[in-house]
């Protein structure tokens, strides 16, 4: 039980690390190295725990999804779904600006995404699915597709949006409202 410990607190002061590590000398500078040494922890220990320098930007960005408790206690408080999609995308564009050499591999991913989300941890994806359904069910989201589809979609839009945001140094908080607005109303007036 004690190496587990010892284990789980090393893989923290990695990660810990190389998130540091990444915002100031982004990804290319940043080396496992440098991260264990950030740490105060041998390269070997490092190589032991993650495979490269990418499984630990990787398990950062797993991080960051899980910690979404906040919101999940809000969507079961039921509260209004297109006010908490603007936020948690608000709040996620602020970290990718905090993090732009993470974000960038979060927002191009290796893997392109399916309709479900992965189960065996939480997702960015699955918390946006999750807040599209509340919405459906509050009435507030259009029901001509299903949640899953439409988190794909609001995502490919958003991540596109935080990639040229990245470059420019700046996403305007406006500029995600719309990105919402478009997936709630759709794109062109309603026809009569």
């Amino acid at each position: 039980m004690t190496s587990l410990k010892r284990t789980e607190r090393s893989r923290a002061l990695i990660l810990d690390a190389a998130e540091t590590a990444f915002r100031e000398l982004g990804f290319e500078g940043a080396t496992v190295h440098v991260i264990a040494e950030r740490a105060g922890l041998t390269r070997k220990t490092v190589y032991n725990l993650f495979g490269s320098k990418e499984d630990i930007a990787l398990s950062l960005i797993a991080r960051a999804e899980a910690r979404d408790t906040d919101y999940r206690e809000r969507i079961a408080e039921g509260q209004h779904a297109v006010t908490l999609l603007e936020a948690v995308l608000i709040d996620s564009a602020h970290w990718c600006m905090a993090n732009p050499a993470v974000a960038r591999l979060a927002l191009v991913p290796a893997q392109r995404p399916t309709l479900e989300p992965p189960s065996d941890r939480p997702s960015f994806q699955g918390l946006v699915r999750d807040i599209l359904a509340l919405g459906q069910a509050q009435g507030l989201i259009r029901k001509d597709e299903e949640p899953e589809f439409m988190a794909l979609i609001v995502l490919g839009v958003y991540g596109q949006a935080m990639l040229n945001g990245l470059q420019a140094g700046v996403v305007p908080e406006a500029d995600i409202r719309k990105i919402v607005r478009l997936v709630v109303e759709g794109i062109g007036g309603v026809t009569a």
